[in-house]
C-alpha cells in the first residue's frame, strides 16, 4: 500500500471509530431510533469510501504489477481476486 493511501485510510478509520463510539453512546442514552439508524448509514457510507480508497490503491499497485509482469499465474490470480471481491464472494 502506498504511504499516502495508508495515511488516508488510517485517518478514515479513526473517524469511523469515532462514529461507532458515538452510536454506542446514542444507544446507551436511548436516543431516537431513526437518529441512530442515520448514524449507522453514515458509518456504512464511510466504510464504503474506505473500501474504495483501498481497492483503488490495490489496482494501482498489486494488480498493475501483476498485469505488467510475465507471470501468467500472478495475472490470473489478481483478476480472480478482483472478480471475487467485486462479486461479493470469498476466494
Amino acid at each position: 500500500m502506498k504511504s499516502d493511501t495508508k495515511d488516508a485510510a488510517l485517518k478514515r478509520l479513526a473517524r469511523i471509530e469515532g462514529q461507532v463510539r458515538g452510536v454506542s453512546k446514542m444507544i446507551d442514552q436511548d436516543r431516537y431510533c431513526i437518529d441512530v439508524v442515520r448514524q449507522v448509514q453514515a458509518i456504512k457510507a464511510a466504510l464504503g469510501g474506505l473500501e474504495k480508497v483501498v481497492l483503488d490503491d490495490h489496482l494501482e499497485t498489486c494488480v498493475e504489477d501483476a498485469l505488467t509482469s510475465d507471470d501468467v499465474d500472478a495475472r490470473r490470480e489478481k483478476v480472480e481476486e478482483l472478480v471475487a471481491v467485486l462479486g461479493g464472494r470469498k476466494k
